[in-house]
This record gives C-alpha cells, sequence and structure tokens, in this order.
C-alpha cells in the first residue's frame, strides 16, 4: 500500500510539473504578447494622431506603423542578451527577467504625453519604451519554447512547443478584446482622450500573474544535463556563430512567414480596414476577433500534424498556403462587404497557424541545449525584424500606390524566403 502511495505521489508530482510547465509557457508569452499587440492596436488606432502630427492621414500612419518597427530593431539585441544569460544560468531567472522589462516598458507607455503636451519628446519616448518592448520580448519567446519543449516526452516535442504559440492568440485577444470594449463604452473623444490608457495600464495585473507563475518553475532538464556535461560556452553568441551559422541563417528565413502574415492580418488589415474602407474600428476589432479563433485552431492542428510527420514538413505546406492568401487579398479585402473580410481574415490567420505553430519545436530543435536559448532567440527574432518589422508600413505605401495586388505578392515573396530556408536545413536530432 506505502508503495501504491509513493506512486502515484510521484505520478501526481509530474502530472502537476508538465501542468505548470504548459501554464508557465502559455500564460507567459500571452502577457508578452498582449503587452506587444495593445502597442500595435494603438499605432494603427491612435498613436498617429497623438505622437506624430502631419497634413496627411497617410504619413500619420505610416509613422505610426515604423514606431511598431522599433521594437523589432530591439528583438535580436534582446535575444543575444537573454540568450547569453539563458545558456550560461538558466532559463528560469532570464525568463522573470525578460516579462518584467517588458512589461515596465508598457506600463510607462500609459503614462506618456502627446505631442501637444511635450512636443518631440513625445514620440522620442515613445520609441525609446517601444524598444524596451523589444528588448524584453527578444529574450521571451525562445526561453518560452525551450521551457516547453525541453520538458517534452518522447513524441510530444511539437504539441508541447504549440503551448508557448497559443500565448500569440490569447494575448491578442485580451488586447483587442478590451479595445472593443473601450471602442462601445467611450466615445471617440474620450478614447482619443485618455481611454487608449487603459490597457497599457492593465498589463501591470497580466505581468503580475505570469510572474507569480515563472517564479514557481525549476530548471529545465536539458539545460541541468547540458552544465553537468560541461562547463556552458563563455559567450554562447559567439559559439552559434562559429559552429552553428547556417543553422541560424535557415531558422531565420524559416521565421519570416510567420511574421509578414501575421502584421499584415493584424496592424495593417486594421488601420486599412478602419480608414481606408471606411469600416470603423469597432467592426474591424470584431472581425479579427473572430478571425483569431481560426489562428488558435491552425496552431494546434500544426502541432498535432508536426508530432506525426515532421515540423519542417508542416512549415513548407504553411509557405505554400501563405502564397494562396497573398492572392486572395485584392480580391477579399474589399469595401462594402464586412462578411468577406472576416472570411479573409479567419483564412490568413488560419495559414499563420501553420507557419507558426511548428517553430516552438522546429527552432530549437536546430541547436544543441548549450547554445539553444541563444539560437532559438536569434533566428526567432531576426526573422521577425525580416519579416514584420516593416511590414504594415511597406504594406500600406505599397497600397498607396498600386492597390492591394502589390501587397500580395510581397506577402508571397515573404513565403518564399521562408520557403528556401526551409529546404536549406532540416532540424537535427534533439539534444
Amino acid at each position: 500500500m506505502t508503495n501504491m502511495r509513493t506512486t502515484e505521489a510521484k505520478q501526481a508530482t509530474a502530472t502537476n510539473s508538465t501542468r505548470r510547465v504548459l501554464t508557465a509557457s502559455l500564460v507567459g508569452t500571452a502577457v508578452e504578447f498582449y503587452d506587444f499587440y495593445i502597442y500595435a492596436t494603438a499605432a494603427s488606432l491612435v498613436f498617429g494622431q497623438l505622437f506624430f502630427p502631419s497634413k496627411s492621414p497617410s504619413l500619420q500612419q505610416m509613422a505610426a506603423f515604423a514606431s511598431l518597427g522599433v521594437a523589432f530593431l530591439a528583438r535580436p539585441l534582446g535575444a543575444a542578451v537573454f540568450g547569453h544569460f539563458g545558456d550560461r544560468i538558466g532559463r528560469k531567472s532570464t525568463l522573470v527577467a525578460s516579462l518584467v522589462l517588458m512589461g515596465g516598458s508598457t506600463l510607462a507607455i500609459a503614462f506618456l504625453p502627446t505631442y501637444a503636451m511635450a512636443g518631440w519628446l513625445a514620440p522620442t519616448l515613445l520609441c525609446l519604451l517601444r524598444f524596451g518592448q523589444g528588448f524584453g520580448l527578444g529574450g521571451e519567446w525562445g526561453g518560452a519554447a525551450l521551457l516547453a519543449v525541453e520538458n517534452a516526452p518522447p513524441g510530444w516535442r511539437a504539441r508541447f512547443g504549440m503551448f508557448p504559440q497559443l500565448g500569440a492568440p490569447v494575448g491578442f485577444i485580451a488586447a483587442n478584446g478590451l479595445f472593443l470594449i473601450l471602442g462601445l463604452v467611450l466615445t471617440p473623444e474620450q478614447f482619443l482622450a485618455w481611454g487608449w490608457r487603459l490597457p497599457f495600464l492593465g498589463s501591470v495585473v497580466l505581468v503580475g500573474v505570469g510572474l507569480w507563475i515563472r517564479l514557481k518553475l525549476t530548471e529545465t532538464p536539458a539545460f541541468a544535463a547540458a552544465i553537468a556535461h560541461e562547463a556552458p560556452p563563455a559567450v554562447p553568441l559567439g559559439e552559434l556563430l562559429r559552429d552553428h551559422w547556417k543553422a541560424t541563417l535557415c531558422g531565420t528565413l524559416a521565421a519570416i512567414c510567420c511574421f509578414a502574415v501575421y502584421y499584415l492580418m493584424t496592424a495593417f488589415a486594421l488601420g486599412y480596414g478602419a480608414k481606408d474602407l471606411a469600416y470603423g474600428r469597432t467592426a474591424m476589432l470584431s472581425a479579427q476577433l473572430i478571425a483569431i479563433l481560426f489562428m488558435a485552431g491552425g496552431i494546434v492542428v500544426a502541432g498535432y500534424w508536426a508530432d506525426a510527420t515532421s515540423p519542417r514538413r508542416v512549415l513548407m505546406a504553411g509557405c505554400a498556403m501563405t502564397v494562396g492568401v497573398g492572392a486572395l487579398l485584392p480580391l477579399m479585402m474589399v469595401a462594402g462587404s464586412l462578411p468577406t473580410i472576416g472570411a479573409f481574415l479567419a483564412i490568413g490567420l488560419l495559414v499563420m497557424g501553420f507557419v507558426y505553430g511548428p517553430l516552438g519545436a522546429f527552432l530549437p530543435d536546430l541547436f544543441p541545449a548549450r547554445v539553444r536559448y541563444t539560437g532559438a532567440s536569434a533566428a526567432f527574432n531576426l526573422g521577425g525584424i525580416l519579416g514584420g518589422g516593416l511590414a504594415p508600413m511597406i504594406a500600406q505605401a505599397l497600397a498607396d500606390k498600386g492597390g492591394l495586388a502589390p501587397v500580395g505578392v510581397y506577402l508571397a515573396a515573404a513565403a518564399g524566403l521562408s520557403f528556401l530556408g526551409l529546404l536549406g536545413l532540416k532540424p537535427k536530432a534533439a539534444a
């Protein structure tokens, strides 16, 4: 009887540990992406007017989208710094630090003066805090993916790796859902004057929840085994570039497509649909909130498919689907039919699940455990610069000059680059 109870206790502990790991990887990235998305939403709706004065609304919008891109420049730096400590001292403490930096930067945006109050100091401070958001997120995704994948049992790496990916739609729903509620209860004047600040203030609660969960974690088995076998690298980034440059390059290319799809389906589509197509903010936010559920579904299906076949194969299929999304863009993103736009966004974000979900298992498996945090983070965030950093601004400029057909070609080109990266390299066996 005693032995049976001991066995049951061990099983319960293992179950609780797995649940804690998956919850921490999901909730942590949900908090981080909530912070990131409320900025993207505010940039699409109000930051152009409040922080970037111009006689041209289009130029205002492009300036706001350019500030969105500041974080993508910061993300590789964050990946290098947090990856350095994640590979040397461990995953847990690094993940906590990235969450604190991201949350603090987001909270501070709520207290910024506008251009009318402080002149050019206002957009300068906004871009500085946006840099802080990107720096923190640069260390977040890689650590969360490793937390899940390095605790996965055999045959479950893609399904465990999909949990940090599911943080993206969860964070999006929380962010845009709050903006939608504010749009319904506040007048446009109230929202422009002070209502946009509330989502940034609310982030402090979510960050507290994320910290509470992550502080209860223990170190991953893969990292513990790696440092028990040999000393961690003195400079993980140097070892990565010397010995694993091909994996880093191909992994970076593989990540481009997901960022291009996501930011065209969200930030660009929100601004273009609300203003250029005159649907308004509330209608577009409602359509996106429904469509994002298809992204979550795509991530889950892709996770199971990737474990049944391989993450690389699913990612390549997703790239092929993305070319089709680019072809549909000028045909379905039209005025006068909100259901058509909603259907297009659902298709686009469903495909996003297939080019994003498997990355949680694919990128970590390209690198040995001793430089895995640095490698996975660097590839993911460099892909973010190339695929998403300027995507909304470029798409807006293309749409202003030539309509939506060039935007569709731009999306297809991003898919082509990712396909080439996937062709160039297969994941290594897990270390």
